[in-house]
């Protein structure tokens, strides 16, 4: 049987990660964690950090892809995901998904 390396996620992300994963300011990721507070509930540890999970990380590149990419209102973005509870528009991580195999498509003919 191969080898089949396994990636290794943090069970959770400080705030600063989460900003820079994003290309964003903390402040736009904290003022974001109170405008969809449904979608975006994050743990804090004993200093008062809020620390996010994979899933808020990943509504958080929803909300970043409507708002940002697509040009909605918060307003607008909240009722589209609010809509959208099963999960159809989740392009995001396609977009993502693609956008990492096109990197590693792109080293591999660097190296050649």
């Amino acid at each position: 049987m191969p080898y089949k390396e396994f990636k290794i996620e943090k069970l959770y992300y400080p705030i600063g990660e989460v900003a820079e994963i994003l290309g964003e300011s903390t402040s736009l990721v904290r003022f974001w964690a109170q405008k969809f507070p449904e979608y975006i509930k994050p743990a804090r540890n004993k200093k008062g950090n809020r620390l996010f999970t994979a899933e808020d990380l990943s509504n958080f590149r929803i909300i970043h892809y409507l708002v940002k990419e697509r040009g909605m209102t918060l307003e607008g973005a909240a009722k589209r995901m609010k809509d959208n509870k099963t999960g159809e528009d989740r392009r995001v991580d396609v977009i993502s998904t693609l956008n990492n195999i096109k990197s590693k498509l792109l080293e591999i003919s660097d190296s050649l």
